[in-house]
């Protein structure tokens, strides 16, 4: 889902300090630390945000309850405030160049419609896509009537039977986070493994566990979801489906990096590897937000880039006082 191209900068020629590539929480956070700072600093963003389709953000002090498009306008606004640059577009490749005279790293990025930048250091913030299983029907309701995270949605959606359709083994720790916003629950094995031992901690809490496959979900004469209906045309009636997505970092264009990814156990999902503040194996590379933690809410990803700029801009004025002293010894006459 994208959202609606909004006012954007233009991009600069010459060399940036620093290029974001993703405007969400984690990148604009990261660029507003740069542009405090008084660094040359450029937000790419594609406006396809991970939670475009919630009405509103949730679990994050004094925003809780306000929709995702308008945190991510206040974003921008603040990142400009400061002389910061946000540009509505999609980086297409981006790669390490031929460094500077003096030494310093270099990276060219060309985005989708031709134009390209070259910056000194990058931040990927391009966050996460979440696959959904292919359940027909299941897509259309997502972000509303089917949801992933208790902590995110739980209470909007208390006290509604509510479904946790299986999609792995962390499906069973889903459903016992669900149960606690409500006692009408229903799990949903969906073709995935639940031993004896697990069964009967589900009984305990008084989840009722369906076996047979899902064929379809139901909606309403009104659209919203209704329940699913099972291989043996039986429909579970349902208000609420609690999905745990497998969760994708987000690469496109960014093959040229060689930014090194691992696989989460339990199919949790797949996220570019990083280390202290989002440093990576890619000098001059940093990663933050949900592309490297796939579980991270906008509050901790927002924080993440902050650090993750904060970092940044260190690095970048210990080069700067590198080449300050290589110019000023070039300039002192030999005795």
């Amino acid at each position: 889902m994208t959202t609606s191209p909004y006012a954007s900068d233009a991009l600069p020629g010459g060399t940036v300090d620093a290029v974001v590539i993703g405007g969400s929480a984690a990148g604009l956070n990261g660029a507003l630390m740069l542009a405090r700072s008084r660094r040359s600093v450029v937000v790419i963003d594609s406006g396809s945000p991970r939670n475009a389709p919630a009405a509103a953000m949730h679990g994050f002090i004094v925003l809780d309850g306000i929709p995702p498009h308008e945190i991510l306008r206040r974003g921008r606004e603040q990142v400009r405030q400061y002389g910061g640059r946000v540009v509505f577009g999609e980086v297409t490749y981006a790669a390490p160049a031929a460094p500077s005279a003096d030494g310093d790293l270099r990276f060219t990025l060309t985005l989708a419609d031709g134009r390209g930048i070259t910056a000194r250091r990058l931040l990927v913030a391009t966050g996460l896509r979440d696959m959904l299983p292919e359940v027909p029907g299941l897509e259309q309701h997502w972000g509303h009537g089917v949801v992933h995270c208790p902590h995110c949605h739980g209470w909007e959606v208390r006290d509604q039977p509510i479904g946790v359709l299986a999609t792995g083994p962390a499906s069973v720790h889903h459903a016992l986070l669900f149960r606690q916003l409500t006692k009408d629950l229903t799990y949903f094995t969906h073709g995935t493994p639940l031993d004896g031992d697990t069964r009967t901690r589900l009984a305990a809490r008084g989840i009722r566990i369906v076996d047979t496959p899902v064929r379809e979900v139901v909606n309403r004469e009104d659209g919203t979801l209704a329940g699913l209906r099972l291989t043996d045309g039986q429909v579970v009636a349902r208000r609420v489906l609690a999905v745990a997505t497998r969760m994708q970092a987000r690469t496109e264009g960014l093959d040229g990096l060689k930014l090194p990814m691992e696989d989460l156990p339990d199919t949790m999902g797949r996220r570019f590897v990083s280390g202290t503040a989002g440093t990576t194996e890619v000098p001059g590379v940093w990663v933050a937000g949900n592309a490297t933690d796939l579980s991270a809410q906008v509050g901790a990803s927002a924080a993440a880039g902050a650090l993750a700029g904060s970092h940044i801009n260190a690095v970048l004025a210990a080069a700067d006082t590198d080449a300050a002293l290589a110019a000023a010894r070039d300039e002192t006459p030999a005795p």
